[in-house]
């Protein structure tokens, strides 16, 4: 807890009321998810590299903090709307998908009447406008894909569209490249690997409960999982820069990557059969 709350000054928490305690809170729920099982040391330099005034803003925009709001669309507003401008190539259409994504920044209430914010899963590693241009180009693939699936055949041929292919990966819609990189990296694992990300991402089982199936120690079960994600980063970075992508928009991807929020059939990738034969099931034997 010291590592964060060094951090605390340069937050700005005081400004929206964000106590150190509060503060301590979101960076650790972050570490939890995204350093946990991980060394000290990893752990700690995932704390300094947090954009900490960005988090705190974020926090205190899903806790309704008018303040915050306020600081949020001077700061925000323009560049995602002109984003959104370059994502869809029409005003109108780009118009529509900022203001679709606001609304669900501001909070949906669920069946429980409870506002729930897109912002609860801005976890602070990567800038805050990277990773709101991010969400909005999958907002748009999203919107395409629907676009195209409501529109039938007998339309398309009425406006002459089925002729002309239009692709959907460009320049501007950066996230297409970014889930092709991350499904074609995991279809290249080995049996072990799969396994490894299988067993304790999907899963959720312990290291011990890992190792003692693979018959080795639950400390180099954490360092092969902690080299084989850092090696997936480097190897979806290499995809998305042989695809055009400039390096700092890649860092700006990556810092913040869930690939929940890509169209990635993650579970099928690792549960696949490999050359070699399956080599994981259900209920937890591998062959």
């Amino acid at each position: 807890m010291e590592a964060i709350a060094r951090r605390y000054p340069e937050s700005g928490g005081e400004r929206y009321g964000v106590t150190l305690q509060q503060f301590q809170q979101f960076v650790a729920a972050v570490v939890l998810r995204c350093g946990a099982q991980t060394g000290v040391g990893h752990r700690q330099e995932l704390v300094a590299g947090l954009h900490v005034e960005e988090l705190v803003l974020a926090r205190a925009c899903t806790a309704g903090h008018d303040a915050a709001w306020e600081v949020f669309l001077t700061r925000f507003r323009a560049p995602l709307y002109e984003a959104a401008y370059r994502i869809a190539r029409d005003e109108a259409t780009g118009r529509e998908l900022a203001d679709g994504l606001y609304a669900e920044l501001y909070g949906i209430p669920n069946d429980r009447g409870k506002r729930i914010s897109k912002l609860d899963y801005y976890m602070g590693r990567g800038s805050l406008e990277g990773w709101l241009r991010t969400v909005l180009a999958q907002r748009y693939v999203d919107r395409h894909r629907k676009h195209a699936r409501d529109v039938s055949l007998e339309e398309q041929v009425e406006a002459g569209v089925s002729f002309a292919a239009r692709p959907m990966a460009s320049a501007d819609a950066p996230d297409t490249r970014l889930a092709d990189a991350v499904r074609q990296t995991l279809s290249e694992l080995g049996p072990e690997e799969r396994f490894l990300l299988a067993a304790y991402y999907l899963d959720q089982r312990t290291l011990a409960d890992i190792g003692c199936q693979l018959r080795m120690h639950e400390s180099t079960v954490s360092r092969k999982l902690e080299r084989l994600t850092r090696e997936l980063r480097k190897y979806v970075r290499r995809r998305l820069q042989a695809a055009g992508m400039a390096p700092r928009r890649c860092d700006e991807l990556l810092q913040d990557l869930d690939v929940r929020d890509l169209q990635v059939d993650v579970a099928g990738s690792l549960r696949q059969e490999t050359p070699a034969g399956a080599f994981y099931k259900k209920d937890g034997s591998v062959t």
